[in-house]
């Protein structure tokens, strides 16, 4: 039976993942409502795990390193309860193969070698390039699936990461490039890469290293 992860939990793991962002973003993240979200914020932020700063005329919540800390300490305690049979780590060990070809697609849809010059920024004017790499990315959401599928088994909290995935590479094949890797959006690179600062953060390993 998939565990239901608690709000203050949710909330605290939103931020890490995210890094800096609104009380409307991580409640969107965390799956919560925003005035309970704000309320949770606030709470972390008189514990010291959280701190609200301005930059650029945006105001944003990040972890402290104290949050941190208390947010692996409570990731740890949910995983030992959640998932004696180690699961999450088997789908981790799965995760690292797909990881390096999205890295490698992700590169390709940055660069195109030309005239010599390998690191040769891609104009996007290949349309065959760019098929091949879209169709990568396809293959890579295919595989996704199963796995958010196992993990979500888990914790609920894994969930949608797949339809996140696919809905940003629909936008990237409808022709808004930004949806592959752009960092404002809700990029296929940007999905991915929470996924598996996710994944690692539950297991408490370094990015790379099997679970």
């Amino acid at each position: 039976m998939t565990h239901p992860s608690p709000t203050p939990l949710r909330v605290l793991h939103a931020v890490r993942l995210l890094g800096y962002a609104d009380g409307a973003d991580i409640a969107h993240q965390a799956a919560a409502g925003l005035d309970e979200t704000v309320a949770t914020l606030r709470e972390a932020d008189r514990r010291g795990w959280v701190r609200l700063t301005a930059f650029a005329g945006d105001e944003g919540w990040s972890l402290t390193d104290t949050g941190r800390a208390e947010n692996e300490r409570l990731l740890a305690v949910e995983r030992g309860a959640a998932d004696p049979s180690n699961e999450i780590a088997v789908v981790h060990r799965e995760f690292l193969p797909l990881n390096a070809r999205l890295l490698r697609a992700v590169t390709d849809w940055q660069l195109k070698p030309a005239g010599g010059d390998r690191l040769a920024p891609n104009d996007h004017d290949d349309p065959s390039w760019d098929h091949r790499v879209l169709d990568e990315l396809g293959s890579l959401g295919d595989s996704l699936t199963p796995l958010i599928g196992r993990l979500a088994a888990v914790l609920t909290r894994f969930g949608g990461y797949d339809s996140r995935f696919r809905s940003a590479l629909d936008r990237a094949r409808a022709g808004r490039h930004g949806w592959v890797d752009g960092t404002g959006v809700d990029s296929c690179h940007r999905v991915w890469f929470q996924l598996h600062e996710d994944l690692v953060a539950t297991l408490g390993v370094d990015r790379g290293v099997p679970g």
